[in-house]
């Protein structure tokens, strides 16, 4: 077991060792480094809001205006509530803090796993940037990270805890995350390949966080692996938003005709002959939400190569179409291990991704291609499109990626509770209160279990039966229209 170091948190906070000139990307929050692709170029925080903190300051009071809803019974809020109760000022200071141990560094500073000096319970993980040590332009990657973080408000995003503002060093407290990045955990598999399954679990939770930054007119631009960390429970959280830029962003609802075959319900309006089978279809009007950033515009080119876009690239200008070319590459490399456009040089990578040549997959013929590659792969083809006004997403957004076949039978609004998948390297602690859906397929329910249901169900009927007749059919029940009758 390895031994934990505490650092020493005096007032004066002597913290030179935070400076970092390393050129590699910044893995913040995760538990094990990995060999990364680099990249090319305390206040109290329960609210969406941010205060821009006085540098001299310990921190910086931040009124609670509005609680985090689906962190709202977080036990590291509680333990931050207990910390600041107890300061004589109300307010959470660096000297509350326990810096364990080093976590990662990168180009902006260091990251530390840290905990509460009274309270061993809850991890963090504090994100330490030595601001004498950088040039102006990532000065403003620090304040933009920052002011991000203090705006989000998700589940498979990080909650900035604390923001702190001492003598020359920007501190932010977050979540830490034990398992590490995806990138770690994708060297650990067999081929450095995952399953589809597990594909479509981490590719529909990246595709909720992007919808949800998207919709705030967030472009992310450094989407990759390494910057896809697990949480303790299994699902993922983002990471790194020193790259990201903001746009305006105009949310509308758009109505969309859905067809349904046989449907029986009196809200369809048009109706039509199915002339091969004679059953009538209905066509059903829905409302959907769609809040896409696309009049986002930026020149600057930042990324890591691999997963860099075409349009940014050529230097043209881009928008939010880099984040679905991005998304495009990351289910790539979880599927076959590799980027689609790789060289033998960052060069080579840049001339095959600016080529008019379009993604190839490498299928081996001896090996049994599992279930639901094609969908994956008629997926990446319609994200990996050189032209962005052509992108599956670049319009609507995560809405149209949704309901692409990949993605069949994901319950959108169930995601958090699905399982996560049983990967080699990966230690989930499950929770025991609430019941988990199985792996982005449906209810959790293994063949034993359903033996054991039917077992049971047979047997009441059984003993019942001669009491409620269940064999005739006086007790002959059908369900109409949402609700149970009883037919004669």
């Amino acid at each position: 077991m390895e031994e934990e170091t505490h650092y020493p948190a005096d007032s004066d906070l002597d913290l030179s060792f935070t400076s970092c000139t390393t050129t590699t990307t910044d893995r913040t929050f995760s538990a094990r480094s990995s060999l990364a692709r680099s990249s090319l170029t305390l206040s109290f925080n329960e609210s969406r809001l941010s205060s821009t903190s006085n540098p001299t300051s310990s921190s910086t009071s931040i009124p609670n205006l509005h609680r985090r809803a689906h962190r709202r019974h977080d036990p590291n809020w509680a333990a931050i509530k207990a910390a600041t109760t107890l300061s004589s000022d109300g307010a959470l200071h660096l000297r509350h803090l326990k810096l364990l141990r080093l976590v990662g560094s990168g180009n902006l500073g260091r990251v530390f796993l840290c905990r509460l000096r009274d309270y061993d319970h809850a991890n963090f993980a504090l994100k330490v940037v030595d601001r004498d040590s950088l040039t102006s332009k990532k000065l403003s990657h620090v304040q933009t990270e920052a002011e991000i973080l203090s705006s989000l408000d998700h589940p498979f995003l990080p909650t900035l805890y604390a923001h702190l503002e001492v003598s020359h060093y920007t501190c932010l407290l977050i979540d830490y995350c034990p398992n590490g990045d995806l990138h770690s955990l994708l060297r650990k598999q067999p081929n450095n390949r995952l399953p589809v399954d597990a594909v479509r679990f981490y590719a529909a939770e990246v595709l909720v966080a992007l919808e949800y930054l998207h919709a705030l007119g967030i472009v992310y631009r450094d989407l990759k692996p390494e910057n896809i960390l697990i949480r303790e429970n299994g699902h993922i959280m983002l990471s790194d938003f020193d790259l990201c830029f903001k746009s305006d962003i105009s949310p509308k609802l758009e109505s969309r005709t859905h067809v349904n075959p046989g449907t029986t319900r009196k809200r369809h309006r048009r109706r039509t002959c199915n002339c091969f089978d004679g059953r009538h279809q209905r066509q059903e009007t829905v409302m959907e939400f769609v809040a896409e950033p696309t009049t986002a515009f930026s020149r600057s080119c930042v990324g890591t190569h691999e997963y860099l876009a075409p349009e940014l690239v050529s230097g043209s200008g881009h928008g939010n179409g880099v984040d679905w070319w991005a998304f495009g590459v990351l289910i790539y490399e979880l599927l076959s291990g590799t980027t689609p456009f790789k060289g033998g040089s960052k060069e080579s990578t840049l001339r095959n991704i600016a080529s008019t040549k379009g993604v190839r997959f490498y299928v081996d013929e001896r090996e049994r291609e599992e279930a639901g590659m094609a969908e994956a792969r008629d997926l990446i083809e319609r994200l990996l499109v050189k032209d962005p006004r052509k992108r599956l997403g670049c319009a609507r957004g995560a809405t149209d990626i949704k309901r692409h076949p990949f993605f069949h039978g994901v319950k959108w609004p169930l995601i958090r509770a699905y399982r996560p998948p049983e990967l080699r390297g990966l230690a989930v602690k499950r929770s025991k209160s609430k019941p988990h859906a199985s792996h982005v397929s449906g209810l959790s329910s293994s063949p034993r279990r359903r033996r054991c249901w039917w077992k049971r169900l047979c047997n009441y009927m059984r003993i019942k039966g001669s009491k409620y007749s269940l064999k005739s059919n006086q007790n002959y029940y059908c369900y109409v229209n949402n609700k149970v009758r009883k037919c004669v």
